[in-house]
This record gives structure tokens, sequence and C-alpha cells, in this order.
């Protein structure tokens, strides 16, 4: 018990700093609509104002790292995971703690310290006339920061000490990895040479590990520590580097856009919104065969555009509309696959979270890949509503017509007021960044008061509202740029070890050709897909390929919109598809799998054709400008 008591501070304090990152949420989405603002309508700046914003998104998803460990919203591959026992699922994360989460924080922490000593002693401040001083207090947050992730893995293990109901499996898995390190450094001691090219092997092991359940985030950053110390050409000292990888990311203004738009999405995922376009467009729509299935589509891309959050989009239109759907006799794979499908869009539609992050890892602009995917989003949703009207037709049963006595007039009326506002949100978010008025950023955080608005709209918005959106918005951020530091950490290593100039010599001169890199590319994104989210492949895969892509002269704006599309079809593939976790999660017993295997299948071809189109006719992603 005075271990569950020691575990309980160490959570109060996690506790405390994710509260405290939520209200930055807050602080940030005002600031910058603020600073906006100020700038566009008054041709008012303010260096030290947009310095203070950054420095506000750092210390938002640093504090959220142990907060988010806290609640284990750091992401794992689940397919095994969840059919393991409660001994088993306690004995992996006490592994992940000690051998993955400590060592790799403690290798972190001293590098950044001296980090911050040096900027500390060297009194840095802003390079930019008008801008912070002190900057070595940013850089200390930081060592804070990893502080609290130690201390909140120590208490991680002490939990799932506690849950355990029998210690042999621990400690059988302690002594099996205690003997492999000592035979590792046997070989390393007596200087043995690799079986493999320990490119080979890194990836090997991360693969290894995600599929065991370890959290993705901790197995890119663990292997990556583990092949440092075991590869002499490579050595620790190659993580050095690392605090400084992270400070990049932390000075990075176009990633402070993510929090904003999960901030925005979650907003108006609370706020009835979804539920009064569904009511209202499934009345609209309801009289023609199919009509259901054609409003959950549009109902989807509507959400894609406001939200971008794939889970929150399947798991809402599971909740509310399979129901529906399901009691109007509609076949539950035709239910299933345009719920799990028209989900799956937010991966492409802007505000898109993968476009953000492709353009970050891809060095583009979000605003001209943002441009790019309105073309291939609305081929997605034409596709899906011709062949759901199709297959009405020619299967009037599974997708019956609902008959009404409500006059048309008064459905219509209801369906304007509830399309229209979130249409005028989209139309002022996307279209500040498409006309150049404002940056990704800036149109996020003005369309989080947009989302803020609607709630008030619909009668939704209060505390209760703004503190679970923040909230959630801490561990969702802190999940993602906690995957990036474990993705930089993995690049650095596997770029020592020469994995970079492999891949280049393997694409480029032993296939010679761009159209066998780019299908090879899209295949192994696609079968990546079926296990690993977007945002490790974002991270970890495309920064391999993008010399590549530079080396063929591929248009990396029409490359990177292949790799949303294909990213969104990964999604939806059985048996790992992501999309598919989500709806069988939510919808329960109302489905079986295989009728949700069914269902997709089309839509999976649908975006195959799509992808195909886009490939032959490369200059459609252009309609809307470069």
């Amino acid at each position: 018990m005075q271990q569950l008591h020691f575990s309980y501070y160490l959570d109060r304090l996690s506790k405390v700093a994710g509260y405290l990152a939520a209200i930055l949420v807050v602080l940030l989405s005002l600031l910058v609509a603020y600073d906006a603002g100020m700038r566009y309508l008054f041709s008012e700046g303010s260096i030290a104002l947009q310095e203070i914003e950054w420095h506000l998104f750092d210390v938002i998803f640093l504090l959220g790292l142990s907060y988010a460990l806290k609640h284990d919203k750091h992401v794992r591959v689940d397919i095994f995971f969840e059919r393991y026992s409660h001994d088993t699922k306690a004995t992996v994360q006490i592994l992940a703690m000690l051998f993955l989460v400590i060592p790799f924080s403690l290798i972190f922490l001293n590098d950044a310290l001296d980090m911050t000593y040096q900027s500390f002693l060297q009194h840095e401040v802003s390079p930019d006339p008008g801008g912070l001083t002190d900057r070595w207090v940013i850089k200390a947050m930081l060592v804070f920061s990893f502080v609290l992730l130690i201390l909140q893995a120590l208490s991680e293990m002490l939990k799932a000490y506690h849950r355990l109901e029998s210690r042999k499996m621990l400690w059988r898995a302690l002594g099996v990895l205690v003997l492999l390190g000592v035979l590792v450094y046997a070989a390393w001691y007596s200087r043995m040479a690799f079986w493999l090219d320990p490119v080979y092997l890194m990836f090997a092991l991360a693969l290894v590990l995600l599929m065991l359940g370890f959290q993705v985030a901790f197995v890119f950053a663990g292997v990556a520590l583990f092949f440092a110390l075991i590869a002499d050409e490579v050595g620790v000292h190659v993580l050095e580097m690392l605090p400084y990888r992270t400070y990049g990311i932390m000075a990075n203004v176009t990633l402070m856009a993510i929090p904003l738009f999960i901030f925005m999405g979650l907003i108006l995922e609370k706020s009835k919104m979804a539920e009064n376009l569904l009511i209202s467009m499934g009345k609209l729509f309801g009289q023609l065969r199919g009509g259901l299935a054609v409003s959950v589509v549009l109902v989807g891309a509507i959400l894609a555009a406001s939200t971008g959050i794939v889970g929150a989009s399947v798991v809402m239109m599971s909740l509310i509309a399979l129901p529906l759907m399901l009691k109007h006799n509609y076949s539950p794979a035709l239910a299933s696959g345009s719920i799990a499908a028209s989900g799956t869009l937010g991966q492409l539609i802007p505000p898109s979270i993968v476009l953000i992050v492709l353009g970050d890892q891809m060095h583009l602009s979000v605003g001209d890949l943002f441009k790019a995917a309105v073309v291939p989003g609305l081929l997605l949703i034409v596709l899906y509503i011709v062949y759901i009207l199709i297959f009405a037709y020619f299967k009037k049963e599974a997708a019956p017509a609902i008959v009404s006595d409500e006059p048309y007039g008064d459905v219509l009326k209801a369906a304007l007021k509830a399309i229209l506002p979130p249409l005028l949100l989209i139309g002022a978010v996307l279209g500040s960044i498409f006309a150049g008025i404002a940056s990704p950023t800036e149109s996020a955080a003005i369309g989080v008061l947009g989302a803020m608005l609607l709630a008030v709209f619909n009668g939704a918005f209060s505390f209760g509202l703004v503190r679970y959106a923040s909230i959630e918005t801490v561990k969702l951020t802190a999940m993602i740029f906690m995957i990036l530091i474990g993705a930089t950490a993995f690049s650095l290593v596997f770029n020592e070890l020469g994995g970079g100039d492999m891949a280049l010599a393997f694409f480029a001169e032993d296939m010679g050709d761009k159209w066998t890199f780019i299908l090879i590319a899209m295949l192994l994104i696609f079968l990546l897909g079926f296990f690993i989210d977007f945002i490790e492949i974002a991270f970890v895969v495309v920064p391999i390929l993008v010399p590549i892509v530079a080396s063929f002269g591929i248009d990396p704006i029409w490359f990177a919109i292949l790799i949303a599309m294909n990213l969104q079809a990964s999604f939806l593939t059985p048996p790992f598809g992501f999309a598919l976790f989500y709806l069988k999660g939510a919808a329960g017993d109302k489905v079986s799998t295989g009728a949700i295997y069914r269902g997709v299948i089309p839509f999976i071809l649908l975006q195959v054709l799509a992808l195909g189109i886009i490939v032959l006719f490369p200059d459609l992603i252009y309609i809307f400008g470069k």
C-alpha cells in the first residue's frame, strides 16, 4: 500500500502538469487569434507575442508527455495486446517503463541539461529584434518535462506491479531479458560482427516490439538507444543532438496548428454538431433509396473539413448513424462500410492533421498541400455517393427509402440550419488559408473561436465542454510529439548506420526507374498502414523517402497527396485497419466483424480507383492553384 501512496503523489504531479497544459491550450488559442486580428486588421504585430505563443505551444506538449502516460494515451499497436491476459498487460507495461522509457529519458535528460546550461552561460536571447530574452528558460522545460516523464514511468511500474496477480511471468521475462543483455554485451565486447546489417535489425526489432504491444513512441526511442549503444560506428554520442533537434521541433510554428485544430475538432465533437447534421441530412435525403448512406458520406465530409480527427468521426457516426440505418433495415455491410469510409475522409480533406505532418516532414507549404487535397477529397466523395446510389438501385432491400409525413420544406429549412454554420466555419478556416490571408496556425485559432460560437449556437457551450476539449487536446498533442521525438532519435541512429544512403542507393541505382519507386513506396506505406498509425509512418518512413523523391525529380506535393490517399485506404483495410477497430468498438454487437469487412471492401476499391486517377492525371491536384 505504501507503494500505491507514493504512486498517487507522482500521479498528482502529472495531473497538475496536464491541467496547467489544458489551461494553456485555451490561452494559446486566444493569443494566436488576437495576434492575427491585430496584424491583419490594424497592421500591428509583436515579435515577443509570437514567441510567447510558440513557448506556450512547447509547454503544452512537454507537460503533456507525463500526463498522457498517466492516462495510457501513448498509442500502441493493440492487435495482440487487447487479447493479452491481465498479468501480461501489466508485465508489458513494466518492461516498457524499465527498458524503454526510463533509459531513453535519462540519456535525453543528460544532454538536455548540457544544452540548457550552455544557453544559460551564453545569455542566449532571441535573434529577432523585440524578441524574448533568457532563451534558456524554455530549453529548461525539456529538462523539467523529462523529469516528470521519468517520475510517471516509476508510478506506472508501481501500479502495474501491484496489479499483478502472479509475478512468475514478470520474473521470467526479466530473466530472459537479462540473459539476452549478457549475450549482447559479450558479443559487443568481443567485437563480434552483426549477422545482418544493423539497419535491417533496427526495423525488425522495432516491428517486433510494436506488434507485442509496447507504446509506439517509446519503441522508436528505445530501439534507437539500444543500437546507439551496441553499434561501434554510431555510439551513444549521436543522441547528443536529440535535444537540439527537439528544440527545432519546438520552434516550428507550422506544427503549432496541430493542437489548435485538434482543440477545434474536439469542441465541435461535443457541441452536438454531428448529431444535428446526421438527423437533418438523414431526413433530407431519406426519401431517396440509399439516402441515409449518402447523408452519412456528406456528414463525414463536413466533419472531416471541420475536425480532421478520424477516430472521433468514425465513433461519432457509429453511435449516431448506425442504429438509425439498421432501424430502417439498411444492410449492415453497407451501413458499416459507408460509416468507416466517410469517417476516414479526415485523413485527406483539409484541415487534415496528416497533411500538416507531411508538410513538415517533406518541407512543403501546408497551404499548398491543403489546396492540392481538395480535388482528391471531392473525387472520393463523388465516387462513394455514386457507388451507394448504384448499389441501392440494384439492391432495393439493402438501402430502402424512408417515408416521412413531415413537409419537405420544413425538412429543408432544418437541414440548412444545421449545415450552414459548419460550412461557414469551414469556408472561413480553409478560405483564409487558400487565399493566403492567414497561416494554418492562425486559421486554426480563428477556427477554435468559430467552434465555440457554434457550440453557443447549439446551446451546448459550457465550462465542461472546454475542459474536456482542452484536456483531450493535451493528451493527443503530447502523444503525437512524443512519437516525433522518438522517431527523430530513430532516424538519427538509422542515418548514422547508413540507412538513408542504403535506401537512396536501392531506389535510385538498383532500380533507376521512378515509377518502380512510386509503386514500391506506395505498397510499403499501404502495408505499414495495416499495423501502425499514420503518425509513425510520417515521422519514420517519409523522411527516408524525401531525398529519393528529390533525386527522381518527382513533384513532392503530388507525392505527398498520394501518401495521404494511401494512408486513408490502409485505415480501412481488413484485418488491421484502425477505422474498423473504432467502428467495431463503438458498434458493439450491432454489426458483426464479417459485415464490417464486407462493407468496406467496395470503398477500398474506390479509394484505389481514386488513387489511380490522381496518378494518371496529376494536374488535377492543381485545379485550385499551385
